[in-house]
């Protein structure tokens, strides 16, 4: 059976664990952390990269930083993870949803504008598939109406936006490093913080609301209570885990993109026949080959493709069902404009596995199989 994702494994995790608990120092913040996130910050050029327990956690990190409240909207696309609008609503904002593009299957960065109210305070871009949303749009339309702007990069690690790195345009850019990512340290994430007029909060809310990292650093003689806070501290194991990835982050993202290039050329007769639709990349961005995905013509043909591979030991896998149509999404969200994309596409999109040990031989197989369904 070829399994949809297997955790990326390069070999020198065990090594760095038992150096971590050697160090007799595996709680949060240890050397491991400190190394991961001076890796990320020298990748990105961020100001302040902080790690975190998930991108759940980083995005709620986020949501504490921007000050969002109760009445406040936040605008963001219906076709993500939950976490994208539950760091929001836990602080008691709505979730206000707006169509996608169909190519890039992003946030329509032309229907932002007419979903901004007076209680907008955030937008929330997800680059799907590490394929950046028009962040220069974004950015205009947050400059002129005072806005923030969170980026869900949660699938972002080592892909960018005109040669800058995704989630360094906003104010904060919230990663993922949970098993199904280009980069794992099983769960876990982190937020990148692009000013520093951040950082010091950042530390308080990160750390159960203390200065207990100012006092780490010798810069007070105790910590205390400053603020509301909570325990987003990733264990420095995990962070042993991910610094032996992040070592080989060109190497991890080359041997994705070998296969993604390889499923591309395969199916492109496919396409060519209009018999399904391939990804689409646009010209500015450099992606990281985090996902490939096809569409089939209907949620019908992709139940069909989605047996049919299972019967041969594929595991392919559909996404998203959009939040705006989910019973959370309808009590704590709303729709603006019309859902001209963000179902129909939802409907037809089907991911084929793609991880870092997969294998020349098992994508020609796997892109095989799918000519064959068709053929």
């Amino acid at each position: 059976m070829i399994n949809f994702n297997v955790p990326p494994f390069t070999g020198k995790e065990f090594d760095y664990m038992k150096q971590a608990v050697e160090n007799e120092k595996i709680c949060g913040d240890g050397p491991f952390t400190k190394k991961c996130s001076e890796k990320i910050e020298a990748l990105t050029g961020t100001a302040k990269c902080l790690l975190t327990t998930s991108c759940t956690h980083a995005t709620e990190l986020a949501a504490l930083l921007a000050k969002i409240g109760p009445g406040d909207e936040v605008i963001l696309p219906s076709y993500t993870f939950v976490s994208t609008a539950d760091a929001f609503v836990l602080r008691g904002a709505a979730a206000v949803f707006v169509d996608i593009r169909p190519d890039t299957m992003n946030i329509d960065e032309k229907l932002i504008e007419d979903a901004i109210t007076e209680r907008t305070k955030v937008i929330a871009p997800v680059h799907y598939a590490g394929v950046g949303c028009e962040m220069d749009a974004i950015m205009d339309i947050a400059k002129r109406h005072h806005l923030m702007v969170v980026e869900d990069a949660a699938q972002g690690i080592m892909a960018s936006y005109k040669g800058k790195p995704l989630g360094t345009f906003g104010e904060f850019g919230c990663f993922s490093f949970h098993e199904t990512k280009n980069l794992s340290m099983g769960e876990g994430g982190a937020i990148l913080i692009r000013d520093e007029q951040y950082i010091e909060d950042a530390e308080i809310y990160r750390e159960k609301g203390t200065d207990r990292s100012k006092y780490f650093r010798g810069q007070v003689d105790k910590y205390r209570w400053q603020e509301y806070g909570s325990s987003y501290l990733p264990s420095d194991m995990n962070a042993a885990y991910l610094y032996a990835q992040l070592e080989l982050a060109e190497e991890i993202t080359q041997a994705r993109m070998d296969r993604w290039n390889q499923y591309l050329e395969l199916l492109t007769p496919l396409a060519e026949a209009g018999k399904i639709e391939l990804p689409y990349i646009p010209e500015y961005c450099t992606h990281n080959a985090h996902m490939f995905y096809l569409k089939t013509k209907d949620m019908e043909e992709r139940s069909r493709l989605i047996d049919f591979l299972k019967s041969k030991e594929i595991l392919s896998v559909f996404h998203y069902v959009p939040l705006h149509s989910a019973p959370a999404g309808l009590k704590y969200g709303r729709f603006h404009g019309e859902d001209r994309y963000t179902t129909k596409e939802s409907e037809r999109l089907l991911r084929l596995p793609l991880f870092y040990k997969l294998t020349a031989d098992q994508t020609e197989y796997i892109a095989g199989q799918v000519k064959a369904f068709y053929c």
